[in-house]
């Protein structure tokens, strides 16, 4: 996996790729939402800026993997928590956060590896797990331990 330089717009906007790809599927609500909430601006980027970062980090993946993408699960721990580690700013950690939990909710499902990469997110930066505010169908039927022992395994 590439690295960026620490805060920089680029290690933020893939932290927001991996959250749009953790379930192998890129939404047109999460799209719209993109566009809505105006993320590539608020991270200091570009839309094509932007999309230029998540096709490096299709691209790392499809390097890093001798298998098809199969969602976060597939993500070993240490290369996600390296990501994490490229971000040390309080402020720009709790704006990421909340960008990442709009992402997730604005299709009105929260997939298990979406969810998982989030409150890993959270839980490594020290910071509360978000509240899901639209959950309209529920979500599957696993423990969180299980879902965290299957999605973080390293």
């Amino acid at each position: 996996m590439r690295s960026y330089r620490r805060n920089s717009p680029e290690s933020a906007a893939r932290i927001v790729s991996m959250i749009l790809l953790a379930d192998c599927h890129v939404s047109r609500d999460e799209m719209e939402a993109l566009k809505h909430h105006d993320i590539p601006h608020r991270l200091d980027l570009s839309h094509p800026h932007f999309m230029l970062v998540t096709q490096q980090l299709c691209d790392d993946l499809r390097t890093f993997s001798e298998i098809p993408w199969q969602g976060a699960q597939a993500l070993p721990t240490a290369s996600w928590h390296a990501m994490l580690d490229e971000i040390d700013d309080s402020g720009l950690r709790l704006i990421l956060l909340d960008l990442c939990a709009t992402l997730v909710e604005c299709d009105h499902h929260i997939a298990v590896d979406e969810q998982t990469l989030v409150h890993s997110m959270a839980d490594h930066w020290h910071l509360p797990r978000p509240v899901w505010r639209h959950r309209t169908r529920p979500l599957a039927t696993t423990t969180r331990s299980h879902v965290e022992a299957v999605a973080l395994a390293g």
